[in-house]
């Protein structure tokens, strides 16, 4: 499994001193979010789309293989394939070996945040294959060389000059900044031959229907509609949660995407496939292929108190609600899923000790919760993370706290156990922490506990407890 590349902490500070990136980011709360917020207004059933979202995830998962079985037999039955791939590498190769088959030169790729965690663009294109991202926001962060911000708009920290300069190699400081409309031109201009010579798509699935073996794509910009209908091998990559048993639950699930997503009552495009074109079709690929990947998602599905977090369906309105998230932005996270879905998968999937830092990235505010159009309750999956990166859980390996950290907090939990031993152990305090004490706060504390004082004073522990100034204060009455 891929570790994760940045350390949390450096990254959110850098990030938080950073007035360009805050203010880019603050979009997500006044486009994605209030947009959210908006079109469930409007929508009168709101909260019973929710409840039957969750209900048709919380049944597909829990019949998982049965409608993973179901959807391998509808595409086959339809003259695809399906390929299950057990990690990322196993796709990856999967996927190379049939392009170097087909002698493919030129791919393109319409957004998808499972070939991101499998980094396939970068590995078709050490292979020789020209990979080309065809979703604007991916192209941009593909010429950047970075990696999403967002799962609905990775490029959401860049400006418009930022945009402009990756666009444009004669673009200049102190020159006009195009607008948004010139800046689409731009790049479609570029794409467009792209486009034309491509004769393999690499696409993501928003959905795929176990009963008919369709796929469906979500997209604004009709890249995705290009992409599997121009080249002659389309090949799809999914989770293997991404799965609904029909199509009557796709309706439903759609409604709760778009709207979550995006604010929109429905998406520019829509497109669903099934399989190659048929011979009485006039376009569409020759040959399709479904990759099915699990990566971790079999350890997630038989962790009872983290299962519930393959109900998620990618909007990326819990990021948008996060107050977290919106100051740190999504780099900050070091792997594919940032913001609170991405501090409960990420952990999960690369282990605890590689992302450690991230369930305590939270204030439990609960919004996510709020906004999931699932009703995943990721608070309560972050305490459990936070409970085993300090314990352990039942791995030991997993283990994050160090043996001090553990002593000190056994010590505390000793003396709450009774008054005397309270008394005592504060006093006790008090007194070791006198020497770091000045006109009545501790500003420094010293190691082991430093970090309690790295970004906040405390004031010094009192040297009578309320008790005995309680009893002091009687006596004195009396």
């Amino acid at each position: 499994m891929k570790p994760l590349t940045v350390n949390f902490r450096s990254k959110a500070s850098q990030t938080l001193a950073d007035a360009q990136i805050q203010q880019s980011i603050e979009h997500v709360y006044t486009g994605f979010f209030q947009s959210r917020l908006a079109a469930a207004a409007d929508t009168p059933d709101w909260e019973v789309l929710r409840t039957k979202g969750k209900a048709i995830k919380d049944h597909t998962i829990a019949h998982l293989d049965y409608y993973l079985g179901q959807l391998a037999d509808s595409v086959e039955a339809n003259g695809g394939s399906v390929f299950f791939a057990a990690d990322a590498v196993e796709a990856r190769k999967h996927i190379i070996d049939l392009a170097h088959r087909r002698e493919i030169k030129t791919v393109i790729k319409s957004k998808s945040m499972v070939s991101e965690e499998m980094g396939l663009a970068e590995a078709m294109n050490a292979e020789g294959f020209e990979t080309i991202e065809t979703d604007l926001g991916e192209y941009i962060i593909q010429l950047a060389n970075e990696t999403p911000y967002h799962l609905i708009a990775p490029a959401v920290h860049k400006s418009r000059a930022d945009v402009a300069k990756l666009l444009d190699d004669d673009f200049k400081e102190g020159d006009r900044i195009p607008d948004a409309s010139e800046l689409t031109m731009m790049a479609r201009k570029k794409l467009r031959g792209v486009f034309e010579r491509a004769d393999m798509s690499v696409t993501g699935v928003n959905f795929a229907v176990a009963e008919s073996g369709s796929i469906a794509l979500v997209t604004n910009e009709g890249n995705g509609r290009m992409s599997t209908s121009v080249p002659r091998v389309h090949v799809a990559v999914m989770g293997m949660e991404k799965i609904v048993p029909s199509i009557q639950d796709l309706s439903t699930m759609l409604r709760i995407l778009i709207r979550s997503a995006t604010g929109q009552r429905i998406s520019t495009y829509v497109t669903m496939i099934n399989g190659p074109r048929k011979p009485e079709e006039e376009e569409g690929p020759e040959e399709f292929h479904l990759v099915i990947m699990d990566n971790g998602r079999q350890k997630l599905l038989e962790d009872e108190q983290m299962r519930e977090s393959l109900n998620c369906i990618r909007c990326g309105a819990c990021l948008n609600a996060c107050p977290v998230y919106r100051k740190v932005g999504g780099h900050a996270y070091g792997w594919v899923y940032p913001g609170p879905i991405g501090a409960i998968v990420s952990p999960v999937l690369t282990g605890l000790k590689d992302a450690s830092n991230l369930p305590a990235a939270s204030s439990l505010c609960g919004a996510c919760h709020v906004a999931c159009p699932v009703k995943i309750n990721i608070p309560r999956m972050l305490l459990e993370l936070r409970w085993r990166t300090a314990e352990g859980s039942t791995d030991k390996k997993e283990r994050t706290s160090s043996i001090t950290e553990r002593g000190i907090w056994k010590m505390w939990r000793f003396g709450m156990m009774g008054r005397k031993r309270f008394d005592i152990g504060a006093r006790l305090s008090g007194l070791a922490l006198l020497p770091f004490t000045k006109n009545g706060w501790l500003k420094k504390a010293p190691p082991p506990i430093s970090g309690w004082t790295s970004t906040r004073d405390f004031p010094a522990i009192a040297s009578k407890s309320l008790k005995s100034r309680f009893g002091k204060r009687d006596r004195n009455s009396r």
